[in-house]
């Protein structure tokens, strides 16, 4: 008679403590690496532009609607305090511009003191945005 030799509970076992590191490091790297969008608050019709060029750099969303309104960061803003909100943003990223989302039936001069007030606020980049004609 063979006796059949049992196996001990603690060969018969994996160990998932280096493949739960890996994921976890694996995770950690790509929240790291993850490029977030951020969005001024509002749809906005914007005007077609044959030249418009794709900014990838994290940029200062500020969008003006066709009534006038000024929203940045998901935000109704004054536009008394359009220059302050974007010397805030702008100290918390150094190396983005400012992209103005204007509707193209917005007013001129609205577009032209929130160009001003991204410039007084040291932006040495700021662009409009306009739809990409193919």
């Amino acid at each position: 008679m063979r006796r059949r030799r049992q196996r001990d509970p603690e060969e018969s076992e994996l160990n998932l403590t280096p493949m739960l590191d890996v994921v976890f490091i694996m995770l950690i790297f790509f929240i790291v690496t993850a490029s977030f969008v951020k969005e001024a608050g509002i749809d906005i019709n914007r005007p077609d532009a044959v030249t418009a060029e794709r900014k990838e750099r994290g940029n200062i969303l500020v969008a003006i609607t066709e009534s006038g309104q000024v929203w940045i960061d998901k935000r109704q803003i004054d536009i008394r305090a359009v220059r302050a909100n974007i010397e805030r943003l702008h100290a918390e990223n150094p190396l983005g511009g400012v992209v103005i989302q204007a509707d193209e039936n917005s007013k001129n001069g609205l577009l032209v003191q929130v160009m001003d007030a991204a410039r007084l606020a040291g932006v040495p980049s700021v662009s409009i945005a306009a739809e990409v004609i193919d």
